[in-house]
């Protein structure tokens, strides 16, 4: 109702979802989710689970 679309609310949960599971796991939501899109296009697709905020580490 509030998404727009079905589409739109999956999308919406599935990003909440990870930034809770990012506090959950005491990161700072907004530099995880930075981060992990300055990464992602970069990283390789049997590498993707390293960006989960259960495996997460900061870039240096």
């Amino acid at each position: 109702m509030f998404a727009g679309s079905l589409r739109a609310g999956k999308r919406a949960a599935a990003i909440m979802s990870l930034i809770h599971s990012a506090r959950l796991n005491g990161h700072d939501p907004y530099g995880y989710m930075k981060d992990v899109l300055e990464r992602l296009p970069l990283q390789p697709f049997s590498r993707i689970g390293e960006l989960l905020p259960h495996n997460w580490k900061p870039a240096q």
